[in-house]
């Protein structure tokens, strides 16, 4: 039922508002108070509604943050002091798509313990349903995304603030707009109307997909550009060229900035080699996870002080165990305000990296050889998500999608050749 990123799937199909209802009363059994927010999908109104009623039955109070960017309602789980929190989205999938992610109060999403409690009481209708006099209260609340635009200006000041063009995909990151307005910046936006059938481009923002805010940066004088998917969990950027920044890029830039030396930041198996490279000219380590953004949370503490993934998804521990893609739009802004974009991105290295998505009819049976193979022919084979082998000047990952039919495999060197040779060894496993 779940997957890394929570339930995902068609709605009318996957994603029923059966599904829902069930889904508000097994994470109401363990909840006094419930905070719910949904991504602009028309669908999303049937199935908010339908959680919260199955949350209320349970006896549990509902607070009803409405249209809201994913970060948002993850904050406002501690904000009004609810036990768990709830976004109806299917965040960066087409507009046919919808889903549930569930999050802890400090942010984090729930985690495989979590996720398959709620899953068994799905299964197994395991549910206390109150009595009329004793079913849970639901309270809209209207300033959530006042709170987040202050939590992310709070503090700050932009000397020379930029001119940054925002491009929110028809989805809900207006905090973001909101927060770079507070501090100066001139702002001019694309896709701006929450519409959940993503007219303005498909929702997940890619090279591909920000063409538009690609040719608007670059015939303008703006000096940045910024991209959030549906549900404003995600942010890429366009640098002062109009030119599409790298995500291994984007995320080197990032956590070079956000930890000091001596410090660790935590990021997925499948990040380039540039970024370990560009961190470790700077002594900052590297701390590899699973591909999810819950398990890069789960890193996090102590000397890992910031967590990010090439996909968009990026955390700062001390505001938010949540991706927070109007705290990234913040937080690159503010580096974009002191030296341009373009001029740090080229201090990266640019490593030939390449990927292909395979569809398999059991990719778990697949893996499984995959892994028995690998780990017979290789020594340094890492199987913290999917096998990573280390081939010594190269690597490759072969992993399983966590929420499509598909096996993923990504190879990398610091020259081309030498990338094309383990690419095509990884695809030969496979």
């Amino acid at each position: 039922m779940f997957g890394t990123s929570g339930i995902r799937g068609p709605v009318g199909d996957v994603v029923t508002a059966d599904l829902a209802l069930a889904v508000g009363r097994a994470v109401g059994v363990d909840a006094d108070r419930v905070v719910v927010g949904r991504d602009p999908r028309e669908s999303g109104r049937l199935l908010v509604d339908a959680l919260a009623a199955g949350a209320r039955e349970v006896g549990t109070d509902v607070v009803d943050l409405g249209p809201a960017a994913t970060p948002t309602v993850a904050r406002g789980v501690e904000w009004y002091d609810a036990d768990a929190g709830v976004s109806v989205t299917a965040s960066h999938n087409p507009a046919e798509d919808n889903g549930i992610k569930l999050w802890r109060p400090d942010g984090r999403a729930f985690g495989e313990r979590r996720r398959a409690t709620v899953e068994g009481r799905v299964r197994e209708d395991a549910f206390d349903l109150r009595a009329w006099d004793a079913q849970g209260d639901r309270e809209r609340v209207t300033d959530a995304d006042a709170r987040h635009v202050e939590a992310l200006v709070e503090g700050r000041s932009l000397p020379d603030p930029p001119s940054v063009v925002v491009d929110l995909g028809n989805g809900a990151g207006r905090v973001s707009v909101e927060a770079l307005l507070e501090l100066g910046c001139s702002v001019e936006t694309l896709n701006a109307q929450p519409d959940g059938r993503f007219p303005g481009r498909p929702s997940e923002p890619n090279e591909e997909t920000l063409s538009s805010l690609c040719a608007l940066v670059g015939t303008t004088d703006a000096d940045l550009g910024i991209a959030h998917d549906g549900d404003a969990d995600r942010m890429m950027a366009v640098d002062g060229r109009g030119e599409f920044v790298p995500k291994d890029a984007l995320l080197a830039l990032l956590a070079a900035e956000s930890a000091a030396p001596g410090e660790r930041v935590a990021v997925p198996v499948d990040t380039s080699l540039a970024v370990e490279d560009y961190l470790a000219e700077r002594d900052v380590g590297v701390e590899r996870t699973p591909v999810g953004d819950v398990y890069v949370a789960e890193a996090l503490g102590g000397d890992v002080t910031f967590g990010g993934e090439p996909s968009g998804a990026w955390i700062w521990p001390d505001q938010t165990l949540c991706p927070d893609g109007p705290q990234a739009a913040v937080e690159l802004v503010a580096l974009a305000a002191e030296r341009p974009l373009e001029a740090r991105v080229g201090d990266i290295p640019n490593y030939p990296i390449r990927r292909t998505s395979v569809e398999v009819d059991d990719k778990e049976r697949t893996m499984a050889a995959i892994r028995e193979t690998v780990e017979a022919r290789y020594d340094d084979v890492t199987t913290l998500d999917g096998v990573r082998v280390d081939l010594g000047d190269a690597w490759f990952l072969v992993r399983a999608s966590g929420t499509q039919p598909l096996v993923r495999v990504t190879a990398e060197a610091r020259e081309e050749e030498r990338t094309r040779a383990a690419f095509e060894e990884a695809t030969e496993l496979l």
